[in-house]
C-alpha cells in the first residue's frame, strides 16, 4: 500500500484518533419510521441513535435527496477490512474476554457493525508481526518446490485462523477475499519476496496457481472458505519499502489466470477470481518506476478485461491510493458485464497531527470517497486496511509506519474505536449482503464540494437505507423525498449519517424515470455546459453564471418523441439558485413551441404534473422573472 497525503481542506493526514463505545444495537424488525444514525468529526456523537423521523405528504422547499427504489444498480457482497498477521497479533495478546468483545464489535451485526466482508493476506504483507516475511512455501535460497510437498498453512494456524472461524461465527454471512503480496520466492527472479517478478515459465505459472489453489483449499477445510481471490497485490508497486512484492504485468496476470481459472473452477467452484487489485489510477511512483524501454501500462485493468484471462475473471478490485472513485465507473462503462470491488484504504498520520485533526480527517475523507463515492461508482465492496493495531500503528515489518485501523488495541489492555469504524459502521450495520444499490440524488463530490453526498440501498428484507455525507463545516438542512412523500432533517457540518426505513413505512413510488439517454441540451446564456442539467449527476449544473432575467432558458432535444407525464427541475445543493417563475413548452421540430406549464418557483426542487398524454421531442424550460441570484439546474428529470 501506499501513504495517501491529503490536501489542507481535509486535514494533514489521517489516524486513528478518537475511542468510542460500539453503537447501540440494532433492533429488528424496526418500528415504523425512520430510524437516525450520526456519527460527528468532533467525536461528539459515534454511531449515536437520534430519535426517528416520519415520511408526511408532501415536498419541500429545501435541497431534496430523491431516492428512487425503482432504479438499480450493483449488488452488493460486504463491508469490512483486512485481519492481518498483524491484527491478529494485537487482537489475540487480548484476554478471551475482551478479545471476543472486540470482535463482536466488529462482526456482531447487532451488538457491533456487523463487519460482512474481510480481505486476507496470502502469506506476508507489510503489516506481519513475525520477524521475518513469509508465504506457505518457502525453502532454502537456491531450491524449489514445484511439487509444493512442503506448502502448509500452520503458520496462520496460530492466530488468523482462530480469528476469523469466530468472525464467521458472529457473521454466517462473512464473505472473504484473499490476496497475495507475493509468490513463494523460489518461483520470482531475485529468489526474493522482496521486488522482483514472476519468473516467465510456463512450469512457474502452473506452479504459482497450483499454489494459490491449495491455499484455497487449505482455508476451507480450515473452517474459512475463500469467496474471491486475486492473484497479486498492487501488480504495479515496483519499489515497495521492504516488504513483500511482486512487479507483475498485465500479461503476466493474464498468464497466471488462464492457468489458474481452470484448475479453481474445478477445485473451488465458489471462489472467484479478480483481477488489477491496485489504485484508481497508476501512482506516479510505478511510472517513475517503470524500467527503461516498459511500457507503465496506465490502462491495466481495461488490458486485463480486454484479454482472453477475461473469460476467468468475475472483475477488478481497486485501491485508494491514487485517482478517485470514477474510474470505477469508466470501467464498468467499458466492461458492464463484469463486477467491481473496492478492496483497501488506510488512512494515515503526520507526526503533529492532533487527535482531533485526524479523526475528522479520516471521517470526512473516507466518508466521501469510500463509503459514498465508492458505492456510487459500482463498487460491490469497501474494504479498509488493517483491522486492528497496536498504539504504535504497528506491528508491521517495512511499509507504513502511519497507517491506521478500524480498532486500536492499547498497552493497557484498552480497546478503542477510530474514524474507519465509523466509515465502514455506517454501512455494514445496515447494508446486509444482496443488498442492491438503488438511485438517489447526490450533490457532492469525492473532491470535495461542500455540498451534500449520499448513497441509498434496497435491503433483503425490503429496508431502504441511505447514507448520507455533509461535506460542509457548517450545518445543511435537506429532505429526503421518496413518491410524494418527504421528511426534512438539519446534519451537522462534517457529519455522515444514516437513515434506515422498512418496507413497511416506504412510501411507494408512483412514477418512473425516464432515461435521458442520448438526450442533448443548449442553453442561453451558454455560459456552462448545458448537458450538465441532464447527465442524471446532481454535483454537476448548468447554470446562467449571471443574475436571473425573463428568457434565459435550457433547452432539450429527447433524440425521439417521449413520453412522460411529470417533470422535475432540480436546482441541487446550491442554496436559492431556483427560478422564481418558469414556463416550459414543447415542440415536435425545435421551432415551433407550444405551452404545457407555468408556475413559481419556491424551493431547489420544483416538480410538475403535466398531462397523461404529454408526448413530444423537444422541452424549452424558460425563466420568466428577474433575481438577483443565479439559476441553476443540476437535475432535469422526467417520470412517468
Amino acid at each position: 500500500m501506499y501513504r495517501r497525503v491529503l490536501g489542507a481542506a481535509t486535514a494533514a493526514a489521517l489516524t486513528l484518533g478518537l475511542a468510542g463505545a460500539a453503537p447501540a444495537p440494532l433492533h429488528r424488525p424496526a418500528a415504523p419510521g425512520v430510524e437516525v444514525w450520526v456519527t460527528t468529526p468532533d467525536g461528539a456523537e459515534l454511531l449515536h441513535r437520534r430519535p426517528s423521523v416520519a415520511f408526511h405528504p408532501g415536498a419541500s422547499t429545501r435541497t431534496t435527496v430523491t431516492v428512487d427504489p425503482t432504479r438499480t444498480f450493483q449488488r452488493m457482497d460486504g463491508f469490512g477490512a483486512s485481519v492481518t498477521d498483524s491484527s491478529a497479533a494485537v487482537l489475540s495478546a487480548l484476554p478471551p474476554a475482551e478479545r471476543d468483545a472486540a470482535l463482536r464489535r466488529l462482526f456482531d451485526p447487532a451488538e457491533g457493525i456487523g463487519i460482512s466482508m474481510v480481505r486476507q493476506p496470502v502469506g506476508s504483507s507489510d503489516f506481519t508481526a513475525a520477524a521475518a516475511h513469509y508465504t506457505y512455501d518457502d525453502v532454502p535460497a537456491g531450491q524449489s518446490d514445484f511439487t509444493l510437498s512442503r506448502f502448509s498453512i500452520a503458520h496462520d494456524e496460530q492466530q488468523i485462523l482462530p480469528l476469523l472461524r469466530r468472525a464467521r461465527s458472529l457473521n454466517p454471512e462473512l464473505k472473504v477475499v484473499a490476496t497475495p503480496w507475493s509468490p513463494p520466492a523460489w518461483m520470482k527472479t531475485g529468489d526474493s519476496l522482496l521486488e522482483g517478478k514472476l519468473k516467465d515459465d510456463p512450469a512457474v505459472y502452473d506452479a504459482y496457481a497450483r499454489y494459490l489453489v491449495k491455499f484455497v483449499q487449505a482455508y476451507a477445510a480450515a473452517g474459512v472458505p475463500v469467496d474471491y481471490l486475486t492473484v497479486q497485490n498492487e501488480p504495479q508497486n515496483r519499489k515497495p519499502n521492504a516488504y513483500p512484492g511482486t512487479d507483475l504485468t498485465a500479461e503476466q496476470e493474464e498468464k497466471v489466470v488462464e492457468a489458474l481459472g481452470p484448475l479453481l473452477a474445478k477445485a473451488s467452484p465458489r471462489t472467484r477470481i479478480l483481477g488489477y487489485d491496485h489504485n484508481w489510477a497508476t501512482h506516479p511512483d510505478d511510472v517513475r518506476n517503470t524500467p527503461p524501454g516498459e511500457d507503465p501500462e496506465t490502462d491495466y485493468p481495461y488490458r486485463l478485461l480486454d484479454s482472453d484471462a477475461a473469460e476467468w475473471l468475475a472483475g477488478t478490485a481497486y485501491h485508494c491510493y491514487a485517482g478517485d472513485p470514477s474510474a470505477q465507473s469508466a470501467l464498468h462503462e467499458a466492461h458492464p458485464d463484469k463486477g467491481i470491488w473496492f478492496t483497501e484504504c488506510s488512512g494515515s498520520h503526520g507526526p503533529d497531527d492532533t487527535a482531533a485533526q485526524t479523526f475528522r480527517g479520516t471521517l470526512t475523507w473516507h466518508a466521501r470517497n469510500l463509503t459514498v463515492g465508492a458505492t456510487r461508482n459500482w463498487a460491490k465492496s469497501v474494504l479498509n486496511w488493517n483491522i486492528a493495531l497496536d498504539e504504535h500503528d504497528g506491528p508491521h515489518n517495512g511499509g507504513c509506519g502511519t497507517c491506521t485501523a478500524l480498532l486500536t488495541v492499547h498497552g493497557d489492555g484498552g480497546v478503542s474505536t477510530g474514524a474507519e469504524y465509523y466509515t465502514i459502521g455506517h454501512l455494514s450495520k445496515f447494508v446486509r449482503p444482496g443488498a442492491v444499490r438503488i438511485a438517489s440524488t447526490s450533490f457532492g463530490t469525492p473532491g470535495w464540494n461542500g455540498q451534500l453526498i449520499d448513497v441509498a440501498f434496497t435491503d433483503p428484507d425490503g429496508s431502504t437505507v441511505l447514507v448520507v455525507h455533509n461535506e460542509n463545516d457548517a450545518p445543511r438542512d435537506f429532505a429526503v423525498a421518496v413518491g410524494g412523500q418527504s421528511f426534512e432533517y438539519t446534519l451537522p457540518g462534517g457529519a455522515l449519517a444514516t437513515f434506515r426505513w422498512p418496507k413497511s413505512a416506504a412510501p411507494k413510488a408512483d412514477r418512473r424515470e425516464v432515461p435521458l439517454t442520448g438526450a442533448t441540451a443548449t442553453a442561453r446564456p451558454a455560459a456552462a455546459d448545458a448537458r450538465a442539467a441532464i447527465d442524471a449527476d446532481g454535483s454537476t449544473r448548468w447554470s446562467t453564471g449571471q443574475a436571473q432575467a425573463p428568457g434565459q432558458y435550457l433547452q432539450i432535444d429527447l433524440g425521439r418523441r417521449t413520453a412522460f407525464d411529470r417533470i422535475a427541475l432540480d436546482s441541487g445543493d446550491n442554496l436559492g439558485d431556483y427560478a422564481r417563475s418558469w414556463r416550459i413548452e414543447s415542440s415536435e421540430d425545435g421551432t415551433a413551441w407550444h405551452p404545457l406549464a407555468t408556475g413559481a418557483g419556491a424551493g431547489q426542487l420544483t416538480t410538475v404534473d403535466l398531462p397523461r398524454s404529454t408526448r413530444t421531442r423537444y422541452l424549452r424550460i424558460t425563466n420568466t422573472a428577474a433575481a438577483p441570484g443565479w439559476w441553476s439546474l443540476a437535475d432535469v428529470r422526467l417520470y412517468r
